[in-house]
């Protein structure tokens, strides 16, 4: 069986097996995401920025919760930035897509950690070891709107409650299908460090 990723590039809240041509394939290799506070060269079309520019545009630290505001695909076959434009902290359902092309033993979940060996959570912004303290929060909306203003869970590891089902805990695939969910990072209020983190995003699952 084969998994792959795709985001919504369009502000069209529409499911991927109707509407692809508003789909663009993560090259899981060469693409990566981007979360930014964007600029006049960190946006939607303009070339894939330099580490100078991503930290031109970072999200500041201030006095109140910092939501962040711009989520881009950086498309390495193109070298551009492609926005994702109704993630965030929106009531959009179709955002994330994780097609599945045939039937799982498990249920897929996703994961956020701090390195490839997915063994640990120590970026400050998954909460510097404690999960519960996560920017990231996400939420499943295979089978619905998330909600306007939704909270979901904050996702740092594998502990309950801070990882997604993303068959809504429906149990395994029994036919091929895919699977949504939506993302939103919040920034606390006066916040001690400033960095710059690159979390692993992390789909699980056993095949039959």
């Amino acid at each position: 069986m084969s998994l792959k990723f795709y985001v919504n590039v369009t502000v069209d809240d529409l499911p991927y097996s109707t509407n692809p041509e508003k789909y663009v394939e993560v090259n899981l290799l060469n693409d990566r995401l981007i979360f930014s506070a964007g600029s006049d060269v960190v946006k939607d079309g303009e070339p894939i920025p330099t580490p100078d520019e991503l930290n031109s545009a970072g999200i500041l630290i201030t006095t109140s919760d910092v939501e962040v505001g711009h989520f881009f695909l950086a498309d390495a076959s193109d070298n551009l930035l492609k926005e994702i434009h109704n993630a965030g902290n929106q009531d959009k359902r179709y955002v994330f897509c994780m097609a599945f092309d045939a039937a799982t033993a498990s249920e897929p979940i996703l994961e956020l950690w701090d390195n490839d060996d997915i063994d640990t959570i120590d970026n400050y912004c998954l909460g510097y070891g404690t999960a519960n303290n996560s920017f990231y929060r996400g939420i499943t909306t295979t089978d619905a709107l998330p909600g306007a203003g939704w909270t979901g869970k904050r996702l740092a590891g594998s502990a309950d409650n801070h990882f997604l089902f993303l068959n809504n805990e429906n149990g395994a695939l029994i036919v091929a299908k895919d699977l949504y969910f939506n993302i939103r990072i919040t920034v606390p209020a006066n916040y001690a460090v400033a960095a710059a983190e690159n979390p692993i995003f992390a789909v699980k699952y056993t095949t039959n």
